[in-house]
């Protein structure tokens, strides 16, 4: 597939996060994601809202399903959302409900392989399980903590060469990238970027003269569409 860029509304407000969104959308993003954050402030009501106000935009609802797979997929589905995220650690009957609620209310599934023991492991048992994608997700407090203690802080590039050869879905690297790590994820095999807001527009190469976040947001996304996936198999 081509690369897409989608953008994280890791952000605890829907007007803010509709605002934020509308600015994206104009500067060429695909895929609309309502973040963990706005779904703990916001519910189905702000998955609702982003569908209301943006009716053509895929919208994934970053669930991190554990348990309860079926009725969370099925909740988000009907409120709008076209991608639910479950997790790895979940048990496999927890990932099989959302696989099924996804085929039977047309919506995508998209398994994060965050904290397995073997993160190429968990990605392969998510494929098997009927994930559509696959999220190679090193997780917030894990990078913070291991650098609090001195060591390497962990990066999804890590092994995200090897997490794309083992599957043959599209893959999307999350946790802790820089922006220009970002846009560069497409040359890895990975072509679903993700982009953080509330957006820093960090990378000298992609500011703009007169700060103005739109256009620097446009420039990445320009700069991501122009590429092409390597080692990908699909």
């Amino acid at each position: 597939m081509n690369p897409l860029v989608q953008i994280s509304l890791d952000l605890t407000n829907i007007d803010e996060a509709i605002e934020t969104s509308s600015m994206a959308l104009r500067a060429g993003v695909d895929w609309l994601e309502a973040g963990t954050p706005l779904i703990l402030a916001e519910g189905l009501h702000g998955v609702r809202n982003l569908r209301d106000s943006f009716p053509n935009v895929p919208i994934v609802a970053d669930l991190k399903t554990m348990d309860g797979g079926y009725l969370e997929a099925e909740m988000m589905a009907k409120a709008g959302a076209t991608h639910v995220v479950v997790m790895a650690r979940a048990h496999p009957e927890t990932i099989k409900c959302v696989v099924q609620a996804g085929k039977d209310f047309g919506i995508k599934v998209m398994g994060d392989n965050m904290i397995s023991d073997n993160m190429i492991d968990g990605a392969k048992l998510l494929e098997d399980l009927g994930c559509d994608y696959i999220i190679h997700h090193i997780g917030y407090d894990e990078r913070r903590g291991i650098s609090a203690q001195g060591g390497k802080m962990p990066s999804p590039l890590d092994q995200l060469i090897e997490v794309v050869k083992a599957v043959d879905v599209p893959v999307q690297a999350v946790g802790g990238l820089t922006l220009e790590q970002a846009i560069k994820c497409p040359q890895y095999g990975a072509p679903l970027v993700v982009l953080g807001a509330p957006l820093v527009i960090d990378a000298d190469s992609f500011k703009t003269a007169d700060g103005d976040l739109e256009s620097s947001l446009k420039k990445i996304c320009n700069a991501i569409h122009s590429q092409k996936v390597l080692y990908n198999k699909n």
